[in-house]
C-alpha cells in the first residue's frame, strides 16, 4: 500500500482480481447470473470477438423496447455490432481526424491557462472544480461549434451519462427494473438530441469549420450520417472526451503526487508527460469494466460460456495482470510498452482516446510551468466517488505557488 493511498482511504486491492490475487481470470456468479472476466489476455480476445461477444446489451436487458418499438432503439456507437458498427465509425473517421485533434492543442492550452486565471492564485486550488472538470466539457463544445452559452447544458448532459456508465451496471444481473432504466436512458438521449436537432439543421444548410458540420457532412460510399446518429455521437464524445478526461486529469495528478520521485522527474523533464498519463490510465484507470453479451456458445480462459449470458469485462483487473504486467502493483512511468485496456481495444476501442491524451499532455504541462510548488493538503485530502464500476477524484484540492 502507497502510503498517501492509505492516508486518501485508496484501497488499491480493488483493481486487483476482485480483491485477490491470484484469482480465476473467467470466473461465474450464480447469485447475479453474471460472468467475469479478469484476465488480459482473455479480455483482448473477447474484445476482439464482437460477433460472439455483442456490445448490443439492451438485446438481453430490455429487449421488448427494441422489438415492439425500434425507433427507440438504444442505437449509440457504444452498443452497435457490425455492419452498422463498422459503418458508423468509418463516417465518423472521415470527421474526426487525428489532425482535426492535435489542431487543438492552442486552444487547449489557452483555455487551460483561463481557467486558472479564473481560479485566482489563493494559494489553494481545487483542481476538480477548476479544472479537470470543465476543461474537457469546453473542448468538447470548441470542437463541436456549440455556443459557449449552451455548454452548461452540455455539462449536464455528460453528468446524465454518469450513472449508465457506473450504478446502472449494477442491475443488470437479475434484470429487475431494467426496462424501465433503459427507458429512462432513452429518454434522456432523445431530449438531447432534440435539443441539437436546431445545430444539426443550421450545420446541413450552412456548413462551418467544426466538427458538428463535418459529422454532418461525412460521407462513405456515397452514404451520410441520419439526425439521429450525428446526436448520439455527440452523445458517445460527450462520454467518451468528457468524462474519461476529467477523470484521468485527476488521477494523474494523484498518481505524481504519491510518487514524490517521479513527481520531481516530470517536472523537470516533460517529455516524460506521455508515459505519466499511459501508466495513470493503467494504474487508476477511470472506468473499470465494461460489458458484452454472448450471442453464441463460446470458450474463453478454459471455460465455456453459454449463449445469452451477460458478461462483465473488467478492465482495471486486467491492467494488473501478473502475466502481462512486470511489477504490476508499481508505478512505473517509463513501461514500454504499456498495453493497458483502458481505452478497450478492438473496433470499441475509445474514440476520443487521442483527445483525452493532448488535453492531459496539454493541461498538466501548463499545471507544471504556472506552480512551481503543486501538492496534496495534508488536513484536506482528497474524496473520491467509488463504485465497482468507477474510480473518481470528487475533489482534489492542491496547495500551489505561483
Amino acid at each position: 500500500m502507497i502510503p498517501k493511498f492509505d492516508e486518501w482511504g485508496v484501497d488499491e486491492r480493488q483493481f486487483w482480481l476482485r480483491g485477490i490475487e491470484p484469482a480465476k481470470a473467467v470466473d461465474y456468479d450464480p447469485e447475479t447470473r453474471m460472468w467475469h472476466v479478469y484476465g488480459h489476455p482473455e479480455i483482448v480476445r473477447l474484445l476482439s470477438k464482437p460477433q460472439v461477444f455483442s456490445s448490443n446489451l439492451q438485446r438481453l436487458m430490455a429487449p421488448e423496447i427494441g422489438v415492439d418499438n425500434p425507433e427507440e432503439a438504444y442505437d449509440e456507437l457504444l452498443y452497435m455490432d457490425p455492419p452498422a458498427h463498422t459503418r458508423l465509425r468509418k463516417l465518423v473517421s472521415h470527421a474526426f481526424t487525428a489532425k482535426v485533434v492535435a489542431d487543438l492543442e492552442p486552444k487547449i492550452a489557452a483555455l487551460t491557462h483561463e481557467l486558472l486565471d479564473e481560479a485566482g492564485t489563493s494559494g489553494r486550488l481545487e483542481l476538480v472544480s477548476a479544472l479537470a472538470y470543465p476543461l474537457p466539457v469546453i473542448v468538447i463544445c470548441e470542437l463541436l461549434g456549440i455556443p459557449a452559452e449552451d455548454r452548461d447544458l452540455f455539462r449536464k448532459q455528460a453528468e446524465s451519462l454518469m450513472p449508465a456508465a457506473s450504478d446502472d451496471v449494477q442491475l443488470v444481473g437479475r434484470f429487475e427494473g431494467q426496462e424501465e432504466l433503459t427507458k429512462t436512458v432513452i429518454k434522456r438521449h432523445r431530449e438531447f438530441a432534440e435539443y441539437l436537432q436546431q445545430f444539426i439543421d443550421d450545420r446541413r444548410r450552412q456548413p462551418r469549420e467544426d466538427l458538428l458540420s463535418r459529422l454532418v457532412q461525412a460521407e462513405v460510399e456515397g452514404e451520410r450520417l441520419s439526425d439521429k446518429e450525428v446526436a448520439g455521437l455527440v452523445d458517445t464524445l460527450l462520454l467518451a472526451g468528457h468524462l474519461n478526461t476529467t477523470m484521468m486529469l485527476s488521477n494523474t495528478v494523484l498518481c505524481l503526487d504519491a510518487h514524490p520521485e517521479e513527481f520531481r522527474r516530470t517536472r523537470q523533464d516533460r517529455s516524460r508527460l506521455p508515459g505519466v498519463i499511459e501508466e495513470s490510465l493503467r494504474y487508476l484507470p477511470p472506468f473499470s469494466v465494461t460489458s458484452r453479451v454472448t450471442v453464441a456458445e463460446t470458450e474463453l480462459g478454459g471455460v465455456t460460456i453459454p449463449p445469452d449470458q451477460l458478461v462483465m469485462v473488467w478492465l482495471a483487473p486486467a491492467n494488473r495482470d501478473p502475466r502481462v504486467f512486470e511489477a504490476p502493483s508499481e508505478f512505473r512511468p517509463e513501461r514500454n510498452p504499456n498495453p493497458h485496456l483502458t481505452f478497450s481495444r478492438g473496433i470499441h476501442f475509445c474514440i476520443g482516446a487521442g483527445l483525452g491524451r493532448l488535453e492531459g499532455r496539454v493541461a498538466l504541462d501548463v499545471l507544471l510551468d504556472r506552480f512551481p510548488e503543486l501538492a496534496t493538503v495534508p488536513d484536506d485530502p482528497p474524496r473520491f466517488i467509488r463504485t465497482a464500476q468507477m474510480f473518481n477524484a470528487h475533489t482534489v484540492p492542491l496547495a500551489v505557488s505561483a
